[in-house]
This record gives C-alpha cells, structure tokens and sequence, in this order.
C-alpha cells in the first residue's frame, strides 16, 4: 500500500505564493510519474501539473509561468510552487502518484487532498 500525505494549503491573499508538497510512503517499487490535481467546488477534478522523471513535466494552461512542479526522489516527494495566485486558483488540491508495485504492476494512488483558499 502507498499513502501519500499532503502539506502546505491554506489561506492566502491574491498575488500571492504558496508550496504544496506530497510525499508518498509505504512498500512499491517504484514512482512514475507524480501529479497534482485540484477541484474547485462545483467543478470536476482537473490536472494542475504533472511531472514524470526529474525533467518531463506539463501544466495546465490556466497555471503555466505561474506554477512550478519538482520532485524530490531520493525524498519520493512533490512539490508544486504556485506564485501569482488568484482567486479561481481556490480548490482542494490533490497529490496523484503512478507506482510500481513490488510484484509490478502499474497503480494510481490519491492524497486526501489540501484546500488552499485564495482571497480577493
């Protein structure tokens, strides 16, 4: 089993930066690719940003030049730096890792998520 735990929500003003991370624990083999998600309310979940490796990364384009994805392997931790944040950016912010399990086969795995609140 992977958990994975998020930190770094909160309430913020408009223009403002926050630092999400998500580390994941437990038994596998290895972690693919590590993403963030978020879901405002009403809305359905969508991609934030995902990194895959240490390099390979893609951003939503309502957060490219705003927000930043890194991972730490040696930490099995992401991280996502949010600068400029406005108030649509409010949601509860989800960790999404792709493991490889010990007897490898391929799973997703969901951090119980984080608010973050942006005022105006």
């Amino acid at each position: 089993q992977v958990e994975l735990v998020e930190s770094g929500g909160g309430l913020v003003q408009a223009g403002g930066s926050l630092r999400l991370s998500c580390a994941a624990s437990g038994s596998f083999f290895s972690l693919n690719a590590m993403g963030w998600y978020r879901q405002a309310p009403g809305k359905q979940r969508e991609l934030v940003a995902a990194i895959r490796g240490g390099t390979s990364t893609n951003y939503a384009d309502s957060v490219k030049g705003r927000f930043t994805i890194s991972r730490d392997n040696a930490k099995n931790t992401v991280y996502l730096q949010m600068n400029s944040l406005t108030p649509d950016d409010t949601a509860v912010y989800y960790c999404n890792a792709e493991v490889v399990t010990r007897t490898y086969y391929t799973m997703h795995f969901w951090g119980k998520g984080t608010l973050v609140t942006v005022s105006s």
